[in-house]
């Protein structure tokens, strides 16, 4: 099962060049069921990597381009009055779906962003005191740009937590950005993913397989004690406001299994917990107002945070 994850990363680093990382993030997350933030300047084809991925799975795509007057229903749905039958009727939102796209989620008011919180925590939504679930494998991934602050709502921290991880999408070096514009030279049209031909990779059914099976990794009592050292180190930090949650301890457990899975191995090492780090915490630590004016950085407090904690052996 994992040689399709990996056909899976192969075809995607083939269209989307340069961006190796971010796509084995995706993948971990997408078998680890960790909703995603993907962070980069325009441009960088973070809307076409979720695309593509969703065409080589076979799974159902929606996007939202969440702006500043989307409302909660234009997400989630609303109830209709029909006059004909005098009833109302559910009109289904773009959230009922397997791979939500979420595009510049920092634009829209904390409002519309909460609509999010039940969807991703629960998998279910509830509309009119109707509680409906949603698809097993529902993934969301949303976007949002570094650059373009004015007009942007901060998340809130309850909802920065429901992601696993925080993917920050860089510009490609000059020989990935070269093969790019070859690429381009030799008919590449991102607009169209049908005359790519793309054949599907991996099914929906096999993703939700290979999650129970990534679930069977084995991880050691002496690396449970060691990522919860990590996690109580960073509530203790004196740079921080806030540390890690207890829900991020579970993702990082399911992460550090999906990097141990995907790499044919049925047991965890430190090195898996210790990789999982970046990603998963620069997104839900939060700096005190005294270390940013030190210039600390939340990159380097999990740097400092990985050396102190001994590795077990």
């Amino acid at each position: 099962m994992s040689t399709a994850f990996e056909r899976l990363h192969q075809q995607l680093s083939q269209i989307v060049i340069g961006q190796d990382a971010v796509i084995k993030g995706l993948l971990i997350a997408l078998l680890a069921e960790g909703h995603v933030i993907l962070e980069g300047v325009p441009g960088t084809a973070k809307t076409l990597l979720v695309r593509l991925l969703a065409n080589l799975m076979q799974a159902e795509f929606r996007r939202v381009q969440l702006t500043p007057d989307v409302l909660p229903a234009d997400v989630l749905g609303t109830s209709i009055f029909d006059f004909n039958s005098r009833s109302f009727s559910l009109r289904k939102g773009p959230i009922f779906t397997q791979i939500l796209l979420a595009d510049e989620i920092n634009r829209t008011p904390p409002k519309t962003q909460a609509a999010l919180l039940e969807a991703m925590e629960e998998r279910q939504v509830t509309l009119d005191g109707t509680t409906m679930p949603l698809s097993p494998l529902f993934w969301t991934i949303a976007t949002q740009n570094p650059l373009e602050f004015e007009g942007t709502y901060p998340l809130p921290e309850a909802q920065l937590d429901r992601f696993l991880f925080k993917l920050v999408v860089t510009y490609p070096e000059a020989k990935a950005e070269k093969q790019m514009l070859q690429n381009v030279l030799g008919g590449f049209e991102h607009r169209d993913l049908k005359q790519m031909n793309l054949q599907p990779v991996i099914t929906v059914d096999e993703v939700l397989q290979a999650r129970q099976l990534m679930r069977q990794v084995r991880v050691e009592e002496n690396l449970v004690d060691y990522l919860l050292a990590l996690v109580s180190a960073s509530r203790q930090q004196p740079e921080l406001l806030l540390g890690a949650s207890p829900r991020s301890a579970v993702g990082w457990l399911r992460a550090a299994q999906a990097q141990a899975w995907l790499t044919d191995r049925d047991f965890v090492t430190p090195d898996d917990v210790k990789s999982m780090a970046l990603p998963l915490l620069q997104h839900r630590l939060i700096l005190k107002p005294e270390a940013q004016l030190d210039g600390v950085s939340i990159d380097q407090v999990i740097q400092n945070l990985l050396t102190r904690i001994p590795v077990p052996r």
